[in-house]
C-alpha cells in the first residue's frame, strides 16, 4: 500500500541533478509522523517544491539560452521549479482540506519537461488505503 507523504518528503525530478524536500505548510491541520500531511495541491514552485539543484531541460529558456551561447553543447542552469498543475493521481480515499491526499506514487509535472517522483515520502508508518 502506498504511504502517505509528509513535509520533509524527498523528491527526486529527472531534469535536476539533486534532491529536493517537500515543504508542506500546516494549514491542513493533520499530521502523520509528527509532520504535517500533504495533499495534491502541495505543488505550489518555491514554497512546497524547492529547486533541484541544476536543471539540465532544453525545455527551460535559460538552458535553451546558455546551450545556444555555447555553440550547441548542454549547459546547465539554476532550477527554477515550474509546476503549475497538482499531483497526480492522488489518493482519493483519504481527502485533506477536500483535496486527495499525497501519497508516495504520485508524480508531479515541471514545465520545463521535468518529472518529479517522491524518493521516500518523510515516514514509514502511515500507509493510505
Amino acid at each position: 500500500m502506498p504511504l502517505q507523504v509528509v513535509n520533509t518528503a524527498q523528491l527526486a525530478c529527472s531534469q535536476g541533478t539533486a534532491p529536493s524536500a517537500l515543504v508542506v505548510l500546516p494549514v491542513n491541520r493533520v499530521f502523520s509522523g509528527n509532520q504535517p500531511a500533504a495533499n495534491i495541491m502541495d505543488h505550489k514552485p518555491m514554497v512546497n517544491i524547492l529547486p533541484f539543484g541544476m536543471c539540465r531541460s532544453l525545455a527551460n529558456p535559460t538552458v535553451a539560452a546558455a546551450t545556444s551561447a555555447a555553440q550547441g553543447v548542454l549547459t546547465p542552469m539554476p532550477c527554477v521549479p515550474n509546476t503549475p498543475a497538482p499531483w497526480t493521481p492522488g489518493a482519493t480515499t483519504v481527502l485533506l482540506a477536500n483535496a486527495p491526499s499525497l501519497d508516495n506514487t504520485c508524480k508531479l509535472a515541471c514545465v520545463w519537461a521535468g518529472t518529479i517522483s517522491v524518493v521516500s515520502p518523510g515516514q514509514a508508518t502511515h500507509v493510505i488505503p
